[in-house]
């Protein structure tokens, strides 16, 4: 069992590494030129947006492979920070997110479609036998759009109706349905900021009060330096309750220029990590490997 899920794994990242191209992969040289210009202002807090029209934009787009990462594909391994450090509580986590682009840019308001899929593991892989204590499956289908101002790219869009479970039965069972409302906006070269709202539906019959520690979305800020040398990201998820929120801070080094990988490191503290253990507080720290999506992609 153990053996197929490294082989997949490994299919799975030999594919994004070598499919995976940003959207300046197509741009003129004239474009990349601007780009390397914008990433050496020093001043991150200058709005500054890629001035293009949208149809060169979406001639790019569709040039691009069709298949990609979606969210962050990770192998990290790590410790609690809220509990005593033993064989049991330190384990490893990995992640697969794919996105596999039905149709070009030729649908009504010029949006995409598309099919996604994120599933995490948690591996209790220091302990007797080396256990995997949850899996969460996330397939989703939705419509990404990217939006312009006077010629100027300054955000995306995505819609999407999307599905989450542990595949378990009986008790362990959880689940639940929503409709992933997201907005990106790219304040410059460097700094996205992006926020997702989910309408939910929970019928998972164990976890009817899932949301009062999932929360109902989150607010993302990411950086990237020049060169794209350094990735950082905080998550912020508001929870039930005045001041409660789950935070996620990554930091990424990318090894080399060729690829989209990174040295990754990622915290975490609150609620609702895994959903087997949704309304089990946490805090923990990992390191380990991962692989980019495009800084600009809709998502």
């Amino acid at each position: 069992m153990k053996r197929t899920i490294f082989a997949l794994l490994l299919i799975i990242s030999s594919s994004l590494l070598f499919a995976q191209e940003d959207i300046l992969s197509v741009a003129s040289d004239s474009m990349k030129q601007e780009y390397q210009k914008m990433m050496q202002d020093p001043n991150i807090f200058k709005p500054r947006q890629f001035e293009i029209s949208e149809d060169e934009l979406l001639r790019m787009a569709d040039k691009l492979p069709s298949f990609a990462v979606y969210k962050d594909t990770y192998f990290v391994s790590g410790i609690p920070l809220n509990e005593e450090i033993t064989n049991e509580s330190a384990d490893a986590t990995f992640q697969i997110s794919i996105r596999q682009r039905l149709t070009k840019s030729v649908l009504p308001f010029k949006t995409f479609a598309y099919l996604t899929y994120t599933q995490k593991s948690f591996w209790d892989i220091y302990a007797e036998s080396s256990p995997f204590r949850d899996t969460n499956y996330n397939p989703g289908i939705g419509l990404g759009k990217y939006l312009f101002y006077n010629n100027k790219l300054v955000g995306a869009a995505f819609a999407q109706i999307r599905h989450e479970s542990n595949g378990r039965d009986g008790d362990d069972s959880r689940s639940w349905n929503y409709l992933s409302l997201s907005m990106k906006y790219y304040f410059n070269t460097k700094l996205n900021i992006a926020t997702e709202l989910w309408v939910p539906y929970v019928d998972g019959g164990n976890n009817k009060d899932l949301l009062d520690y999932k929360g109902l979305g989150y607010i993302s800020f990411n950086y990237m330096s020049d060169k794209s040398k350094w990735w950082l990201s905080a998550d912020i998820n508001p929870r039930r309750g005045f001041f409660n929120i789950n935070t996620t801070l990554t930091a990424g080094f990318r090894i080399s220029e060729r690829s989209n990988q990174y040295l990754f490191a990622r915290f975490y503290q609150g609620y609702g990590e895994s959903l087997l253990d949704y309304n089990k507080y946490t805090m923990n720290v990992r390191v380990g490997i991962c692989i980019k999506p495009d800084f600009y992609n809709v998502f």
